[in-house]
């Protein structure tokens, strides 16, 4: 139980810092401006906002929940993911988890921000400060309930809209990061065409039952580069977790390998294919600068 001498300021300053240090990435120098950005989003949005009245249920294994012994506000100060509702199995999720997929994707002031699975704004919120000045998060969230949640949330956060539905079908806006928050077997296609050259992507792949991967993508003028760089395991994403037929599932080797994902439209399968679905597959080989530009 958190110390009686500690402040909830206190603890929220010091669970800023934790945050702000888990994301830090091995090429950043020391006091890197982002970094230092990053704790402060961690520390000006409080996590109580966004979450149930207390006391509230840590999830301590998948599916296994731990209640806290009152609503004390510092139980919420740790890295621990909270239930919002846990008959659903929707948590808020691991802020350290979140702060290094961050790290990997750096929103910057100014930029355009999709942020897919939004639940009830918590880290949506924390994606619009950072985003500060001139940046804009335009949220997704299929279920009704969350986001009236959300968006009772975040109505003082001027820089955000929140949209009820399934973004696997819908028109998204021009991003410079798509930040997804459920688990697909394939980022569908409008995903992918949504992001600038230059845009960046976190999406939880899901190829198999037993692989839980954070992908990272970049689209660059050569094509889509991608990066599998960390297990992640989120719930699946309603219309982007069942396969089609003919799709070529990789094995969990096959998925670490993967580094560019490429439209069928634009070139065909070929051996280095890891994963092949209807309108893309993922292969082992780098980008080149000779391929097609993915426009």
């Amino acid at each position: 139980m958190p110390s009686i001498d500690a402040t909830v300021d206190q603890c929220q300053s010091f669970y800023a810092s934790c945050m702000a240090a888990a994301a830090c990435q091995p090429t950043w120098p020391p006091g890197y401006a982002w970094q230092t950005r990053l704790e402060g989003a961690f520390e000006a949005v409080p996590r109580e906002m966004f979450l149930p009245p207390g006391p509230w249920h840590i999830e301590a294994a998948p599916g296994r929940y731990v209640e806290t012994p009152n609503a004390d506000i510092r139980f919420l100060y740790q890295d621990v993911l909270v239930a919002i509702d846990k008959e659903r199995g929707i948590n808020n999720g691991q802020p350290s988890g979140h702060a290094r997929f961050m790290g990997q994707l750096e929103p910057r002031p100014g930029e355009t921000v999709v942020h897919i699975g939004a639940g009830t704004g918590y880290y949506t919120a924390i994606l619009s400060v950072l985003v500060t000045p001139g940046g804009r998060v335009s949220a997704f969230e299929l279920h009704e309930d969350l986001a009236a949640r959300a968006r009772h949330n975040l109505q003082t956060f001027d820089n955000i809209s929140i949209t009820t539905g399934d973004a696997t079908g819908l028109r998204l806006p021009e991003a410079d990061v798509i930040y997804v928050n459920a688990g697909v077997i394939r980022p569908p296609l409008n995903w992918l065409l949504a992001l600038r050259c230059g845009g960046r992507m976190f999406v939880p792949w899901r190829p198999a039952v037993d692989i839980g991967i954070a992908l990272f993508i970049r689209r660059t003028a050569s094509g889509f580069a991608v990066d599998p760089a960390m297990p992640a395991w989120f719930i699946p994403c309603v219309g982007a977790s069942s396969s089609s037929p003919g799709d070529k599932h990789p094995g969990l080797d096959g998925a670490w390998a993967s580094r560019a994902l490429y439209l069928k439209a634009e070139r065909e399968p070929d051996a280095t294919a890891t994963a092949i679905y209807d309108e893309m597959w993922l292969s082992s080989e780098r980008l080149s600068h000779a391929n097609p530009a993915s426009q």
